[in-house]
């Protein structure tokens, strides 16, 4: 099971996860719920370099498209390819196959002040 706990969040909805050098991201249960049914699911390159804040992909479901901003800065190391035949998987997994791209070289105080688990329930109950 999921430990929901131990990740990082954002306002916009993503989540960050820390395993190692590397920092795993994808959208929220919340995100997934408010976007309905996910059909294509747009990642970046291997090698990219991202800056916290910036538009780094996108999610468009059967009602909208979502841009994806980057909750913390890093070079992108992998992508999910599986996004990409499967886009669904958002809708069914989230937190585990559903994760879109994996960072490294990622500043560990930019991640440490991100939203926790009981912080973004609480932003999720004020909206």
């Amino acid at each position: 099971m999921t430990d929901y706990k131990a990740y990082k969040y954002t306002e916009e909805h993503e989540w960050v996860k820390k395993d190692g050098d590397n920092y795993y991201i994808g959208i929220s249960l919340h995100a997934q719920d408010e976007l309905g049914d996910i059909v294509f699911v747009e990642v970046p390159e291997v090698d990219d370099t991202i800056e916290k804040g910036d538009s780094f992909g996108s999610v468009e479901s059967v009602k909208t498209v979502s841009e994806l901003y980057a909750p913390v800065g890093g070079t992108v190391v992998s992508v999910n390819e599986l996004l990409e035949d499967e886009p669904e998987t958002l809708n069914q997994d989230p937190y585990e196959k559903g994760w879109i791209c994996a960072l490294t070289d990622v500043d560990e105080a930019a991640y440490n002040e991100l939203l926790t688990y009981e912080q973004y329930e609480a932003f999720i109950a004020e909206a």
